[in-house]
């Protein structure tokens, strides 16, 4: 797979190639450490309309934008304080097409681990408890055309698939992707990212037919 961004925060200075959209009003590159430290400003979110009616696109996103298939990838630690704080990767076309996965902190401090796809205008939210506390996981996205898959795992051993999931209508299309954080109720939390890499994928081996 040839590179697009291979970033480790090892430098003081932003990647050329990254872009915020909605930046937040605090964020730093721990560059000692290796790592882009983001503070989310309150009541920020991505979700659109199912369940409560709710449309917000104001969520804090660091990406660049590739018309190719990919492979994107995170590594993100943090401790939620607030209900639907949330930090990890997303995958956007447009207000009405994207993708996002994350932990995100439900009530009573349980942590979710989910992919929310928003197709048309509307989300779904697809999610499983995560038991580690504070959460520390590694996250990938690989992009083919219209579909998607969303995993979780530190290598292709211990990889596992949480979602399979496709955005219609986008083929070859560019999208946006990268990283994101939000604090939908309140601020307070850090999301700490020590890896971004996005890598262009080889294409698939045409499939043998049979009689």
């Amino acid at each position: 797979m040839d590179e697009i961004i291979i970033e480790h925060f090892k430098t003081p200075v932003m990647n050329e190639k990254l872009a915020w959209k909605n930046p937040p009003n605090r964020w730093e590159i721990d560059a000692e450490r290796g790592r882009l430290v983001v503070f989310p400003d309150d009541k920020t979110d991505y979700w659109q309309k199912t369940g409560c009616g709710l449309s917000t696109d104001n969520g804090h996103f660091l990406f660049t934008e590739c018309g190719r298939d990919f492979s994107l990838s995170t590594h993100v630690t943090y401790r939620p304080e607030n209900r639907y704080d949330q930090a990890g990767l997303m995958v956007r076309a447009s207000p009405d097409f994207w993708l996002k996965t994350s932990v995100e902190l439900e009530e009573k401090g349980v942590l979710m681990l989910g992919t929310v796809v928003t197709s048309n205008g509307y989300s779904d939210w697809s999610t499983q408890r995560y038991e580690a506390d504070p959460v520390d996981i590694h996250l990938q996205v690989e992009r083919r055309g219209d579909d998607y898959t969303v995993s979780t795992g530190r290598n292709d051993a211990e990889r596992i698939q949480i979602r399979l999931c496709r955005l219609k209508g986008l083929n070859d299309a560019p999208v946006q992707c990268g990283l994101y954080a939000c604090s939908p109720v309140s601020g307070g939390f850090a999301a700490s990212f020590g890896s971004l890499e996005i890598r262009i994928m080889k294409p698939r081996s045409p499939s043998s037919s049979t009689a």
